[in-house]
């Protein structure tokens, strides 16, 4: 193990990895703060439970049978999926942001998000869909949807940041018009069920919307941190990248694919839900300070913002939990607007 400059490099035979002490740091904070939220949101509901009742029922020493099972079988999938939800989205936005070099290249700004919802939406209005069929249409749709996006963002043999994300607001304007289109058109029962899912909810959520959240984020999660030094090296322009022996066109379509299926698991978890894809990749490169893409931190810090919204819709209203979507909607707005003052600023 040697220092190089706040960092350190691990050796293991002919393996070595580079590890920067702040962002294990940062990491670390992290992931106990996702810890703590996590507590603290398995004893928040209409019968308050205190942390050591739940830590109790989590390890199987719980001496209330009642409480056992609100922890384990009522509260422990939905946090499960906000944390899962949470961690997709969050390194999802910091590949998006990464590959586009614009901050404002997160999943649910350049219209992914939106696909993956239409896909959903078409199950639900015109076919009338269960869960399982739900969800894979949203992967199929936010799949279909990227594709699209980059083959119309391409110029010459590769693709501009800025062109990427102007064509993914382009595209999703046109899908969101799609889907209400579709609510409109569609049976009231059915539409009043997929509006309910666009606006992003973690209620009743269970076992099985936890199971195929968890195998996805496995499958998928390898494949971006395994590019995480192409990644690194695209930011500093294509030409930079493809000196240093980076098949960047190559590269780009995995990450844009890896990235696809992580939103769309997010978004067939949970529906569409903003700001997290925005602001954790943000924050998480704020605290890292880092010259390369802060995946693990932007997956934790994504985790830890979805559950305090989540806290949040269950105590600000009096009678009925809101959707976390609306909440992170709102507070999406607000870091947007804060966003683009600050770079006025800065401008100016």
């Amino acid at each position: 193990m040697s220092a190089l400059r706040g960092e350190r490099v691990v050796r293991c035979g002919p393996v070595s990895l580079r590890v920067s002490l702040r962002a294990a740091w940062v990491g670390s904070a992290l992931l106990l703060a996702v810890l703590g939220l996590a507590v603290l949101l398995l004893g928040t509901g209409s019968l308050p439970i205190r942390s050591g009742q739940v830590l109790a029922s989590l390890l199987g020493q719980g001496d209330n049978e009642m409480v056992s099972r609100i922890v384990t079988r009522v509260r422990l999938p939905r946090v499960l999926t906000t944390v899962l939800v949470g961690s997709t989205l969050g390194m999802a936005g910091a590949i998006f942001q990464s590959i586009a070099r614009n901050a404002l290249g997160s999943p649910d700004v350049i219209g992914f998000t939106t696909g993956a919802a239409s896909g959903a939406i078409v199950q639900i209005i015109l076919f009338d869909a269960g869960p399982l069929a739900t969800a894979v249409a949203a992967v199929a749709a936010g799949m279909l949807t990227a594709l699209l996006v980059l083959l119309l963002a391409r110029r010459g043999q590769g693709s501009d940041g800025y062109r990427l994300v102007l064509v993914g607001i382009g595209m999703g304007a046109t899908l969101a018009g799609l889907n209400q289109l579709l609510l409109v058109t569609g049976d009231l029962d059915q539409a009043l069920f997929a509006q309910l899912w666009l606006a992003g909810s973690l209620n009743t959520r269970t076992w099985a919307h936890v199971l195929p959240a968890a195998v996805g984020l496995a499958l998928i999660v390898p494949v971006a941190l395994l590019h995480g030094r192409e990644l690194a090296l695209m930011e500093m322009g294509d030409g930079t990248a493809t000196q240093l022996g980076v098949a960047v066109e190559r590269s780009r379509l995995r990450l844009v694919l890896a990235a696809v299926g992580l939103t769309a698991i997010a978004t067939a978890a949970a529906g569409p839900i903003a700001f997290i894809a925005l602001a954790g990749p943000q924050l998480a490169r704020r605290l890292t300070r880092t010259a390369g893409v802060p995946l693990v931190c932007a997956a934790l810090m994504g985790a830890a913002l979805l559950l305090v919204a989540d806290w949040l819709s269950q105590r600000l209203a009096a009678t009925a939990q809101l959707p976390v979507g609306l909440v992170t909607g709102v507070l999406g707005g607000c870091y947007l607007l804060w966003l683009i003052t600050a770079q006025r600023q800065r401008a100016g």
